[in-house]
Formats: structure tokens, C-alpha cells, sequence
């Protein structure tokens, strides 16, 4: 269980002038300026979960992960995992944790990766007969016996990855977090990475916090997610809350035999192509059946495409505030 209440995290920076005259009124008064990259944040997750933990860029989203993997200290608040609080308990929680850094490695990389999973047995202390038990599960499922004797420099992204994620895995932590553990790779690589942390999730049930800028990794892996913008919680529900909330307006993009304007009160273009035009409207106003109809009374219909909103682009009214970012916080 992670249990987060009225986190904040603050750095004091010195305040920068634009020319000579204000730097010496720097020097002599030492102004400072207060940065708050995490503000009262709170929020459980239970054991086994896996939640999508997500923001855009300067969010307050590593320094969140950093806390909860007690790489820094809070400036107040409580963070209680599993009874032990990360910054003050540091060796001891350490052995419950595992993480997956996509653009950093914790595999040595001169070594061939066979020595790096020794060396990781000896640091978490794992068990002979645990370390080979993982060691049988992870082959299975990763297929390491063609690359665990090759160093780590030799290993394309896919394969290394596939490397870290064993290596986050060995010593049976009860949380994992997972920074971009897709960045980089092919479609078919990403399926086979995704398919191998829903299965570890499941076998080990341990809990899984993922950080991306992938939502396909969000929409595949995770029925949580947890949206974090300016420092604070904006937004934690399900997936399919926010997939509801894109529902309300349906999208068509139709080719039709003329090209024709398309005035209607509950009908909107986006985007005008000629005989091809992408439209827009609310199915609680006028059901899709209707809106066909209007169309093929002006001309004929040669295909269509009807879908809801992206998931990004939902995401992206939640970062940018838009009033949906009220649904489904703190529940």
C-alpha cells in the first residue's frame, strides 16, 4: 500500500537579474526565489495495482517518483509505503523496490548481462533457489538465454530492455516503478515489453507505477491513471472515465460525391477538404443516424468513418485546464 498525504517539495534558487545594476542589488540584498514543484499532493494506491502516472513535461512528475523512490526528501507531507518512509528508511525499502529507467541503464555495460543479474542476486540478497526460480520465468518469457552472455553494449534497445525489466524483477519487489520502458522501440517490440510487465504484474502482484509519454502504453497496461500538471493532482480515475468523458462529441470523416457546405445548427467542420470533410457533433444533441440522414438529403455519401476523441487529445484539455480536469479528482 502507498499512501501519499499533503506532499510538497520545494527548492529555494537565487533570483537572476537582467544587467549589472540589478546583479549587484543581488549580491547585496541575495533575493531568492521559492519553486514549488510539488504542491499538496495526496492519493493512495493499493497493492497490485498498476497506475499510469502522467503529466507534461516540468509537471512535478520525476520529483513525485523521486520522493516515492527516496532519491529526495519532501519538504512536508507523509509518504507511507508499506509501513516505511522512503527518505528516512532508505536501505530497508530499497529491497522492496525495483525500477525501469528507459534512457538510463542499471545493467553494467561492459559486462556481459549474465554478471549483472549476479551481481544484482548479491546486492538484494535473493535466494539461490529464488534467483533461479526468476531466472527460468524470465527466459521463458523473455527469451534471455540467446543474449545473457553478450555485454550490454552489444544489445540493441529492444534487447536491453527487455534485460532491465528481468533486472528489476529479481529480487521480488512488492512496487516497480517504470520510467518510458517502451521509448525507442518498434510496434512489435513495445507489444512483447507490454505484454511481459501485464504478466509479471499479474504472476508476482506487485504494484506497478508507469511514467509515459506513450498513451498506448497507458491505454494497454494500466486501469488507473493519475495526471499531475504545475505540481499538483489534476485529475484520478479510470481510463474509462476519461475515454466516457471523449464521448460526448463523435467525429466522421466523410467523402461525399460533392463537394458541398454543410450549414447545421448541431454540425460543425473541422477540417474542409473539398468532397472529403471531418465533422464534428454532440450524440446527446443529434444521434449519428440523423446526422447521416442531413448529409445524404444534400448528396451522396460515398464512405465514411465515425469515431470519439483521442485519448490524447483529452489528456491534453486536462493539462491545458480545462473544466473536464474536475472529473474524477480525489475520489
Amino acid at each position: 500500500m502507498i499512501k501519499v498525504e499533503k506532499l510538497n517539495k520545494e527548492y529555494t534558487i537565487k533570483k537572476r537579474y537582467g544587467n549589472l545594476r540589478e546583479y549587484m542589488k543581488e549580491m547585496t540584498f541575495k533575493k531568492k526565489e521559492v519553486i514549488h514543484a510539488v504542491t499538496d499532493l495526496s492519493f493512495e494506491i493499493a497493492q497490485g495495482e498498476m497506475v499510469g502516472f502522467i503529466g507534461p513535461n516540468g509537471a512535478g512528475k520525476s520529483t513525485t517518483i523521486k520522493m516515492l523512490t527516496g532519491i529526495i526528501t519532501p519538504t512536508s507531507g507523509v509518504i507511507d509505503i508499506n509501513g516505511l518512509s522512503p527518505s528516512n528508511n532508505r536501505k530497508k525499502y530499497v529491497k522492496d523496490i525495483g525500477v525501469v529507467f528507459g534512457q538510463r541503464s542499471q545493467l553494467w555495460w561492459d559486462l556481459p548481462v549474465i554478471d549483472s543479474f549476479l551481481l544484482l542476486k548479491d546486492i538484494y540478497k535473493v535466494p539461490e533457489k529464488n534467483y533461479k526460480k526468476n531466472m527460468e520465468l524470465f527466459d521463458d518469457l523473455l527469451e534471455l538465454h540467446k543474449i545473457i552472455y553478450r555485454p550490454v553494449r552489444q544489445l540493441s534497445l529492444g534487447q536491453r530492455m527487455r534485460c532491465e525489466i528481468a533486472a528489476s524483477f529479481i529480487h521480488d519487489p512488492k512496487i516497480v516503478y517504470l520510467d518510458e520502458p517502451t521509448i525507442g522501440l518498434d510496434i512489435i517490440s513495445k507489444e512483447g515489453i507490454r505484454e511481459i510487465i501485464k504478466y509479471l504484474n499479474m504472476e508476482k502482484k506487485c504494484t506497478v507505477i508507469l511514467t509515459t509519454h506513450d498513451m498506448s502504453d497507458i491505454e494497454d497496461l494500466c486501469k488507473r491513471i493519475m495526471i499531475i500538471n504545475e505540481g499538483k493532482l489534476v485529475f484520478d480515475s479510470s481510463i474509462q472515465e476519461i475515454k466516457l468523458m471523449g464521448n460526448q462529441n463523435k467525429y466522421m470523416t466523410v467523402d461525399m460525391k460533392d463537394d458541398i457546405n454543410i450549414n447545421h445548427e448541431y454540425i460543425q467542420v473541422i477540417e474542409d477538404e473539398g468532397k472529403r470533410k471531418k465533422i464534428m457533433f454532440d450524440h446527446n444533441i443529434i444521434s449519428t443516424q440523423r446526422v447521416i440522414q442531413e448529409l445524404m438529403s444534400v448528396t451522396d455519401i460515398v464512405n465514411l468513418d465515425i469515431h470519439g476523441k483521442q485519448i490524447e487529445e483529452i489528456i491534453k484539455e486536462i493539462y491545458v485546464g480545462n473544466d473536464m480536469t474536475n472529473i474524477g479528482k480525489n475520489k
